[in-house]
């Protein structure tokens, strides 16, 4: 089962279950159930899925999914995300800081992961929103990741895209310039739908592929799938949760195996299409200000 957030004409947003193979979404009458708001709450009940069946609002008729428009399926949840957790990646992060090569060798192999806050809704883009490149930044790229649903108790309970935006450039300068790097507005996106997690994830078969445009053109393209990550999917979450809480559950992007060429930074208009297997497809266009 697929959740997401749908917004509507008038720019109110409700829950919905997507159903791709009918091309249809349906809305959810939260009214129903006490002390059920938003999406967070179905994500965080027992039976996330039992309930957005119960929930389906009889009311509405099924909305064809051409002209469906998709929020962020972002509440109050926090954004995390990992690092170096392809072999890809710690080559990368190597290469754009000599200085601190040693350190990215290290973290590929040591029993904790990186991990960095990324933000909270207001810095998080949906499907069709602009993500940002920083303007004092000339070297910046998409990181295309699967990410992790996760509820209160630091429970998987569905999965998403994210597109962790980094300026390699600042990063490269000095590693303690990470968070300018990686937090600022527009840094992030996620959706279009949230995957509930109620099967087993076959981790070579999930195959994450990265498309940057350019005046029409493909200039990026790469894929690598779930079966290149160094970690487990629990190994990440449980060190998220390690004397941490979460009381309104948090995202976990997992970092990512797919790295632009070094030649090639984002610029103003591009387009970044990232697509999941069993998920979707998340696109966004890029802003940069001409200015800092």
């Amino acid at each position: 089962m697929k959740l997401a957030k749908i917004r509507f004409a008038d720019g109110t947003v409700r829950p919905a279950v997507v159903n791709t193979g009918a091309n249809e979404a349906r809305v959810l009458d939260l009214t129903q159930v006490e002390n059920c708001h938003s999406l967070a709450d179905v994500l965080h009940s027992p039976d996330p899925a039992g309930l957005a069946n119960f929930l389906i609002d009889p009311n509405v008729a099924p909305l064809d999914l051409s002209a469906v428009t998709f929020a962020a399926p972002i509440n109050r949840q926090e954004v995390w995300a990992a690092g170096v957790t392809y072999k890809r990646s710690q080559t990368a992060r190597m290469e754009e800081s000599e200085s601190a090569a040693t350190h990215y060798d290290q973290v590929y192999t040591a029993d904790r992961p990186e991990l960095f806050f990324k933000g909270m809704a207001n810095r998080v883009s949906g499907p069709h929103e602009p993500v940002r490149v920083r303007s004092d930044s000339n070297w910046s790229v998409p990181e295309p990741e699967f990410t992790l649903v996760l509820n209160p108790n630091l429970k998987i309970v569905g999965y998403t895209i994210g597109n962790d935006m980094s300026a390699r450039d600042i990063e490269g300068e000095n590693p303690l310039y990470l968070p300018q790097a990686k937090v600022y507005r527009q840094c992030c996106s996620l959706g279009p739908v949230i995957r509930l997690a109620t099967e087993p994830l076959v981790l070579e078969d999930t195959h994450i592929t990265l498309t940057i445009r350019r005046d029409g053109n493909d200039v990026v393209q790469d894929s690598t799938s779930l079966g290149q990550l160094n970690r487990s999917l629990e190994e990440l979450a449980d060190w998220l949760g390690r004397e941490n809480e979460f009381p309104h559950g948090a995202f976990l992007l997992t970092g990512t195996g797919i790295v632009p060429p070094d030649e090639f930074t984002l610029e103003d208009g591009d387009h970044v299409s990232i697509e999941v297997t069993g998920i979707g497809t998340l696109e966004n266009p890029v802003v940069k200000d001409k200015t800092a």
